[in-house]
């Protein structure tokens, strides 16, 4: 991964930029997520790993939602930036940063799912999986998840002071990923948290390049 040059770029520069660097890795996990999506339902050597995952996930609920998020969303990315001399500073304030972000939100995704199965229906249709698509990428992302998660990496880049990262709110980040969304919304709830977890790392790790320290 190449690291950002340090100055007052913008935050679209920015964007561009890790988007750019990470465009080999996107397509790879992206690829890798909708494999898996097929061998779920064309691959039968491939359910009893799906089956334990689905029981684990429906065993412990929340709690494996919160674990599971922290990991792959925060402590897999704080490890992988922090090899990469990406983290220089604050290490331990960041490395809570990671894991409680990321545990807070997998809770918050798992109630979604939750939320969006209520709304639309488990079935995995072609009207169902658009309808929650289009309600996570043009309305829970735009309104809740993008503008939370741009405010609280800012305020991480900016060595944690609000009074810093406050001047500097002027604009909402939104990563569009379709088709891995679609994979998720196809399978069935207990899995699509596992699913999600598992191209997590490449979103954060986006996060993480806005504004890598030297």
């Amino acid at each position: 991964m190449t690291q950002i040059a340090l100055g007052k770029p913008s935050l679209s520069s920015n964007i561009k930029y890790a988007l750019k660097a990470n465009v080999l890795p996107a397509i790879f996990l992206q690829t890798l997520a909708i494999c898996i999506g097929l061998s779920y339902f064309y691959w039968s050597a491939a359910q009893p790993v799906f089956s334990f995952v689905a029981e684990l996930r429906a065993e412990y609920g929340l709690g494996y939602a919160i674990v599971s998020t922290s990991i792959f969303g925060g402590l897999l990315p704080f490890c992988f930036m922090y090899l990469k001399g990406g983290i220089k500073t604050q290490v331990i304030l960041q490395l809570l940063f990671y894991c409680v972000l990321w545990a807070l939100m997998g809770v918050l995704i798992a109630e979604f799912y939750t939320f969006q199965a209520y709304l639309f229906g488990s079935g995995n249709d072609f009207f169902t999986v658009a309808k929650k698509v289009a309600f996570d990428q043009f309305v829970y992302s735009v309104l809740i998840t993008c503008p939370f998660l741009t405010l609280v990496y800012m305020w991480k880049d900016n060595g944690f002071s609000w009074s810093k990262t406050k001047p500097l709110i002027n604009r909402s980040l939104l990563t569009i990923k379709i088709p891995t969304v679609s994979v998720i919304y196809m399978l069935p709830t207990d899995l699509q948290i596992p699913l999600f977890n598992f191209v997590l790392c490449l979103f954060v790790l986006i996060l993480a390049l806005l504004h890598v320290e030297e």
